[in-house]
């Protein structure tokens, strides 16, 4: 699914009164139908509605939906912030609309004075300000807001809540701050952002039958990693294939005390199809990982506790996953230059082999085209220095990955990646829940199995975050969000793979 700039967005809208055709005035119509059933459907004992408009298409939007509102009954008030300008054409005819209704209670907005007390219970819709909003909030507008959140009642918010703009960062504004927020079609990138959150809420998508040719045609920044793109990207075995053709993982992982960041990584290795795994791990975990992964093969480092050489020959595996507990001993920084050094085929970097190179920037050109690096956002801080806002962080990642040749998987809610060719993904997969020691680990064994079976650094990415975050979200299901443990996202990969199959 194309994640749209407010532009693409207007632009959408042209695309399909154009070519389907249908008027303006029409198309909000269908955009307000969806919402006034949306609210019906979610909230039938609603006491009354306060809908507040302002005088562009969401405030046009607001009025039609007030007017569906109490052609079903319902006990609506309107409020209508007032700038002494008429307001645009679709504004106007549905204002006409409603004053051919009975006992309309419409109110409108000049100063603080005008501002009313909301009754218990009342649900209250935001439809101030869309897409187009430019421009931070203030004086008399700003106020009313900051009115509406002291409320105590429920918000909707209709299209974007009032305050937020839609490609940029919005911090420091003054925003609605809405439960939920009705949007149309497809995801904004605003709606993906943590320091969004608190005026987002819950986003419900409604599909609106906006003409499917125009995204189709339209060469996206962003995407939403959805079902289509998982379809196009997953291979499903062939019919005599064998471990072979699955290739051979290692993971390099694990240090005195740190032996189940190792074992982590190595069953999600596994339980993503690597045909084969190794693991190089300290002396001291030799007899736990041949425990507690005996599908597993284990190669020793000369030390007992840290990771300082690997004699075996690199060129023999297919994908080599680093960094789940390794720590950051001077011996295992060399380590991590010789693996650069003599392995040139794409890895999965993690944990603290992104420390290291955080620590050594000139490990940065070293690192072989095609990586993976899967920070948080403080090791990327680390790695890149600061962003004041999580827009500025993206757009920073994306930066990288073109500078580097490589992926980038900036981890989080809808964790965001991005690729050589100043492509993104946002995931769509995952919960709160998975914030528990050793999820990282866990995805770092997945997508190294992915990876060793001959998936491309970009689907492997894709693929792998989409995985991890749906086993994420059967974990939570099964378990709770509270009590699930990142063991529990492995489990759940079976059940992962499962439902991709039969998309």
């Amino acid at each position: 699914m194309k994640i749209l700039s407010a532009e693409e967005i207007r632009l959408w809208d042209q695309y399909t009164m154009a070519h389907e055709p249908v008027s303006s005035i029409d198309l909000m119509e269908r955009a307000a139908g969806k919402c006034t059933d949306w609210l019906l459907e979610h909230y039938p004992d609603a006491p009354s509605f306060g809908i507040f408009c302002g005088k562009g298409n969401n405030g046009g939007d607001g009025l039609a939906i007030a007017r569906m509102l109490m052609e079903k009954d319902r006990v609506v008030t309107i409020y209508i912030l007032e700038f002494g300008h008429k307001g645009t054409d679709d504004f106007q005819a549905n204002l006409a609309r409603l004053h051919k209704l009975p006992h309309t209670d419409i109110h409108f907005i000049q100063s603080e004075e005008h501002f009313h007390p909301f009754p218990p219970g009342q649900i209250i819709i935001d439809a101030l300000f869309g897409s187009g909003l430019n421009r931070a909030l203030e004086g008399v507008t700003k106020n009313l807001v900051n009115h509406i959140n002291a409320s105590g009642c429920g918000i909707i918010a209709i299209d974007i809540p009032s305050g937020l703009f839609v490609d940029k960062s919005s911090i420091g504004n003054t925003t609605i701050k809405a439960a939920h927020t009705l949007s149309f079609q497809c995801y904004k990138p605003a709606f993906l952002f943590a320091e969004n959150d608190a005026a987002v809420g819950e986003v419900e998508l409604l599909d609106i039958g906006l003409h499917e040719g125009f995204p189709a045609s339209l060469q996206g920044k962003y995407e939403l990693v959805d079902d289509s793109l998982i379809r196009a990207v997953y291979k499903p075995r062939e019919k005599f294939a064998h471990k072979g053709h699955f290739g051979h993982a290692l993971l390099v992982a694990g240090s005195y005390g740190k032996t189940g960041a190792a074992v982590l990584a190595a069953k999600a290795c596994l339980r993503s199809g690597a045909g084969l795994l190794t693991c190089h791990v300290p002396q001291s975990g030799y007899t736990v990982l041949q425990t507690a992964v005996p599908e597993a093969m284990v190669s020793c480092d000369p030390d007992s506790s840290i990771l300082t050489k690997i004699e075996t020959d690199l060129v023999g595996f297919d994908a080599i996953g680093i960094g789940p507990g390794i720590g950051t001993a001077s011996e295992t920084k060399m380590l991590l230059r010789e693996i650069f050094d003599s392995y040139r085929s794409p890895l999965v970097l993690d944990a603290d082999a992104l420390n290291i190179i955080a620590s050594q920037k000139d490990l940065l050109k070293l690192v072989p085209a095609g990586c993976i690096l899967t920070p948080h956002p403080k090791e990327f801080e680390r790695l890149f220095g600061p962003s004041s806002n999580d827009f500025d962080r993206v757009q920073l990642a994306l930066e990288k990955a073109k500078e580097l040749n490589c992926i980038i998987v900036l981890k989080g809610h809808y964790s965001f990646i991005a690729t050589t060719d100043g492509r993104g993904f946002f995931n769509g997969t995952g919960n709160p829940g998975m914030a528990t020691a050793g999820s990282g680990d866990v995805l770092t064994g997945i997508l190294t199995g992915l990876l060793a079976q001959g998936y491309s650094s970009v689907e492997t990415a894709i693929l792998g975050v989409y995985l991890h975050g749906l086993a994420g979200d059967i974990a939570a299901r099964e378990f709770s969000m509270e009590s699930m443990i990142a063991g529990d996202m492995t489990w759940s990969l079976g059940k992962a793979f499962l439902h991709i199959a039969i998309l």
